[in-house]
């Protein structure tokens, strides 16, 4: 049991599940998104997120961390009216499906191009969060080290690749996953870091040019659940 089990996360309140893992689920999603000019984000709420959103900051704090901002932040009380201040495209809303957790929410990010990404993740206790799915693509993303995920047509050689640039810049694996729907389709693999830092610009760079089926790279900040 580490410390933060027993005291919980340092967040503004009131909730450290519905509150600080808004905070950090919204983040981390918009993470997964990048940094691609963003033309609008609908936050589907669900479960308790859904039902107990204005009680509990929930809606507060979820676009608080779309905008960059942890749980400690202060400016996560004003978060709604700071991001109409900064035209920041959010659209809040609920949806009910089956077999969702409780406290959960899907992100639909659409870019200025007409690129579309959809993000489902969950608030699973204490601050701590989880990226469950991107592009209905199964995935369990904790955000406990720094991560990339890489888009890509579903061809051989890519995790080849990528583990070929990681080893020729010395950076230490701890974990690969690779998803995919359909042989040939779009696959995606998630590959964890031993780093001190996120993946910077240059290396999610150096991804993108290390194999010519490769799509996109989104790169995940690191930390654990206080990140």
């Amino acid at each position: 049991m580490n410390f933060l089990d027993i005291i919980g996360p340092v967040m503004i309140g009131p909730s450290s599940s519905h509150t600080a893992g808004a905070a950090r689920l919204g983040r981390l999603a918009k993470a997964c998104w990048g940094t691609d000019p963003l033309d609008e984000v609908t936050v589907f709420l669900r479960g308790s997120f859904a039902f107990t959103s204005k009680g509990h900051g929930t809606d507060k704090a979820v676009v608080a961390g779309l905008m960059g901002m942890l749980p400690d932040d202060e400016r996560i009380r004003n978060a709604l009216s700071l991001a109409r201040e900064e035209r920041f495209p959010y659209r809040l809303t609920t949806e009910d499906v089956d077999g969702a957790h409780p406290n959960s929410a899907r992100f639909s990010f659409l870019g200025k191009n007409g690129q579309r990404l959809d993000v489902v993740g969950a608030s699973i206790g204490g601050g701590a969060v989880e990226i469950q799915e991107i592009d209905g693509f199964s995935v369990a993303i904790n955000g406990e080290l720094p991560t990339l995920i890489t888009f890509h047509k579903d061809t051989r050689g890519v995790v080849a690749a990528v583990a070929a640039l990681m080893a020729g810049r010395e950076i230490n694996i701890a974990s690969m996953t690779l998803h995919r729907r359909a042989r040939g389709g779009v696959a995606t693999l998630v590959t964890e870091l031993d780093m001190n830092a996120p993946p910077g610009e240059r290396l999610c760079t150096a991804v993108m040019e290390a194999h010519p089926a490769i799509l996109r790279v989104a790169s995940l900040f690191g930390g654990g659940n206080n990140s």
